[in-house]
């Protein structure tokens, strides 16, 4: 993606956030041209110290998150309590034109930040914020993480493990990504809005909303209680046992889905090697298989034949019986996936270090525009000062600013 085919250069961005979900919406501008300036304390945003929990060495020059959520960004650390930080802040937003912001709605409203007040001052900006809750109701003054207001409160954790067990290891990242897409879309909506008529907007999501919309067929369904059976569930009471991640003789699994049972059960008998149960009234079609509460027979006959070949040839069966399946795979063999990296999903980065390492692109391709670059994400403050003349500082002003701790400029010899 070359500098003539970025749809949002001239567009700027003032990121007023930290963790992932924000910052996500921030990246994905910043793949496709805007000037995205993100705002730090001296310390930094704690997404710069999340290595460990994730098994990776802590290094501010090899940060393989931090370039997921903040490559193609510029950075300056200011102190915001300080009034003449605070006046830095207020000459970014002078030619800004959105506002992204995932701070908790009291800190916005004493700090005066928040969307009624800066709207009088910035009324074509776009302002986007995004919460654990939503900012209205009796939580939303709660700090919320993916793993809480996500996983937890929007029902993947009671609803998605078989019944009887504990709720399922969760990973960071996974609900940010999700919800800092949709920020993404509102924004760019909101953006095209302002362009158009000259009027700002607010676009809030948060993780909760997303998880519920996420979870909204199931949800929708909950109200059927005399119909469906209550999750959690056992996989071996499903309404569909071909839905089911299977083991196999080499101790994998395999997912398969057959949303309607009928078009798929003889096929699916047929590559299991149970020829004998083509067109078996007890279990097809779907309505003899309910009516005489037999899934779970069906379920065990399907475990049983899985088991009994190695991945490699239920790859070659399924694939010829034309059968929706894939293999559970690891995060190390997904690093390695051709699918993967014949689709862009992947970069191959070379830090400073001499280290190579492959890091994940945002999930939206261009065909005609390309693959935007992606350049490693800011150190805390590193670009300050140019930011800082971009507004109009010289530099005595600036390095008093540095003086009085109002700046913040990360340097290895402070490393």
């Amino acid at each position: 993606m070359d500098e003539m085919n970025k749809p949002l250069k001239g567009v700027k961005v003032v990121e007023l956030a930290n963790f992932i979900a924000a910052a996500t919406a921030g990246r994905f501008m910043a793949d496709l041209g805007a000037d995205v300036i993100k705002i730090e304390s001296s310390k930094g945003d704690p997404l710069r110290y999340t290595a460990p929990s994730e098994g990776r060495p802590l290094d501010m020059y090899e940060n393989t998150t931090w370039e997921l959520e903040n490559a193609n960004k510029r950075c300056i650390s200011i102190n915001m309590k300080d009034p003449a930080g605070k006046e830095v802040f207020y000459k970014l937003m002078d030619d800004a034109d959105v506002l992204i912001t995932n701070w908790r709605v009291q800190a916005l409203e004493r700090a005066n930040l928040d969307y009624e007040t800066l709207k009088k001052k910035y009324p074509k900006l776009v302002y986007a914020i995004c919460t654990g809750y939503g900012e209205m109701g009796p939580d939303k003054d709660l700090p919320g993480f993916d793993f809480t207001a996500y996983f937890a409160r929007g029902g993947y954790l009671d609803s998605l493990r078989q019944k009887g067990t504990i709720p399922m290891n969760v990973v960071p990242g996974i609900g940010d990504h999700n919800v800092g897409m949709n920020l993404a879309a509102g924004i760019l909506a909101a953006l095209y809005k302002a362009k158009t008529t000259g009027k700002g907007e607010k676009v809030s999501t948060s993780l909760f909303q997303s998880a519920v919309f996420n979870m909204g067929m199931m949800v929708q369904a909950a109200q059927y209680k005399e119909i469906g059976k209550p999750y959690p569930i056992s996989v071996r009471e499903s309404a569909n046992p071909f839905n089911a991640a299977w083991r196999t003789k080499d101790d994998r699994f395999i997912q398969t889905c057959m949303p309607d049972y009928n078009t798929y059960y003889n096929r699916f008998m047929t590559a299991l090697g149970r020829e004998d149960l083509v067109d078996e009234e007890k279990y097809y079609p779907v309505q003899n298989l309910q009516r005489n509460g037999l899934g779970h027979e069906v379920y065990d006959i399907c475990m049983k034949a899985m088991g009994e070949q190695d991945v490699p040839k239920w790859r070659e069966v399924l694939t010829e019986a034309d059968i929706p399946f894939s293999v559970a795979q690891s995060w190390e063999e997904i690093l390695e996936d051709e699918q993967a990296w014949a689709n862009d999903c992947f970069y191959r980065m070379k830090y400073e270090n001499g280290n190579e390492r492959t890091l994940v692109r945002p999930p939206v391709n261009f065909h005609e525009m390309g693959s935007a670059p992606y350049n490693r994400g800011p150190l805390i403050g590193e670009h300050g000062h140019e930011i800082l003349e971009e507004l109009g500082y010289s530099e005595e002003a600036i390095a008093e600013m540095e003086k009085n701790n109002t700046l913040f400029v990360w340097r290895k010899n402070k490393a």
